[in-house]
């Protein structure tokens, strides 16, 4: 379990707001996403939309999809390649890792969003940068990382309501201003062969779950194999056996065993319409009076137990039911077989080597106004682009 939830009191993390330190840290950035992440090249496409916001003084907001870990860093590079500084929009849980790795990353332009309650310290402050920087701010509207490119999670409101915000501000500045949200789509290909850097993390996991080699089995059935057992532990720790039914079917009801208890005795049976969202709906709710630090501890442990539940539902949400259905790609393949690695150890291992591409889309005008009751126009827009951009059917 990774630590992304973090009990002790939130405390805002501004950024660094100077130039030197960002301009000297990306110095070394191709290195470290080729050494750390197996990223041999970053090809940026649309880029002149960019230049063309950065040139008229407007507010940027950059929202791009999100389905690998070190995007940030990808995003980064693309606007290093045309000589852009960002600020970004992070987790907190990132700035707590380390003290070496919290300093950095705010040398970086990073500032913090607190994802277990509502942050007007981070509200604000976006505010504050669309309305008096020319420096594009950076929302990943997913607000997690999904590890598959060819769907796209539900985009979070906040993005929209904080480009707003700062939309509203401008308007009324003198002279008047816009704020504007380029979609950002980050897509990844692996050039090598997929069966050579998957078969050692299959090999270790059927190893653990003391089989026989699958060699045998083509790359496609092989995973299948072990998505399957997987699953069915998993199901015999929380239901007491395997389930029947196909993938989708189990994957739901393993999901509501374990957010149904818990949404009965935090938010009333109220569910909100995705399981993420259910998700970080609860931990806004079990997570507060932990911080505070006067719990018993047998009640501490037991929030800690379903914190760890919802940890995992957020990993079973990543497993898209149909993912591996009618030929999948090499790509599919590989991004199913990392996120494997990654929930069984924490960690993946750098895939060399990897292409990315960065397609920067057409500047969407947030209006100040919003008409009530009708979809956000900025989401609508937003999404509409990026699902074009990644090919995602809509």
């Amino acid at each position: 379990m990774q630590r992304i939830i973090i009990d002790q009191p939130y405390v805002f993390v501004p950024p660094h707001r100077g130039t030197w330190w960002p301009w000297l840290l990306r110095y070394n950035l191709p290195r470290r996403l080729r050494k750390l992440h197996g990223i041999a090249s970053v090809e940026c496409h649309g880029t002149e939309k960019l230049l063309a916001s950065v040139a008229a003084g407007h507010g940027i907001v950059l929202a791009p999809n999100h389905c690998r870990p070190f995007d940030p860093e990808t995003v980064n590079e693309m606007c290093r390649q045309i000589g852009v500084l960002p600020y970004f929009l992070a987790s907190w849980h990132l700035f707590m890792q380390s003290r070496l790795q919290g300093f950095l990353i705010r040398r970086l332009g990073s500032y913090s969003i607190y994802r277990e309650g509502m942050d007007r310290f981070a509200l604000n402050m976006t505010t504050e940068l669309l309305e008096q920087e020319s420096r594009p701010v950076i929302i990943f509207p997913e607000g997690y990382v999904s590890r598959h490119n060819d769907l796209l999670n539900p985009l979070n409101e906040g993005i929209a309501f904080m480009a707003r915000s700062a939309a509203k501000k401008r308007a009324g500045a003198t002279p008047p201003g816009q704020v504007v949200v380029h979609p950002v789509a980050l897509r990844y290909r692996y050039e090598g062969d997929v069966r050579q850097v998957a078969e050692p993390v299959l090999t270790e996991i059927e190893t653990r779950l003391a089989w026989r080699s699958q060699k045998h089995l083509s790359l496609e059935e092989r995973i299948a194999k072990v998505a399957s057992a997987l699953l069915a532990l998993k199901e015999i720790d929380y239901l007491g056996q395997p389930q029947s039914g196909t993938v989708a079917e189990r994957l739901h009801g393993l999901i509501n065993s374990l957010l149904d208890p818990l949404e009965k005795e935090w938010t009333k049976g109220k569910r909100e319409p995705h399981t993420v969202a259910r998700v970080m709906k609860l931990r806004a709710a079990i997570l507060p009076d932990m911080t505070k630090g006067d719990l018993p501890e047998p009640e501490r442990a037991r929030r800690w137990s379903q914190l760890a539940d919802l940890y995992l539902v957020q990993q079973l949400a990543c497993y898209p039911p149909d993912y591996l259905a009618a030929s999948p790609t090499p790509d599919r393949l590989l991004e199913t077989v990392d996120r494997f690695e990654e929930d069984l150890t924490d960690g993946c291992r750098p895939r060399f080597p990897l292409r990315a591409f960065v397609t920067v889309g057409d500047a969407i005008v947030v209006n100040p106004a919003r008409e009530r009751g009708a979809a956000d126009p900025v989401l609508v827009d937003l999404e509409r682009q990026l699902k074009t951009m990644l090919g995602i059917a809509t």
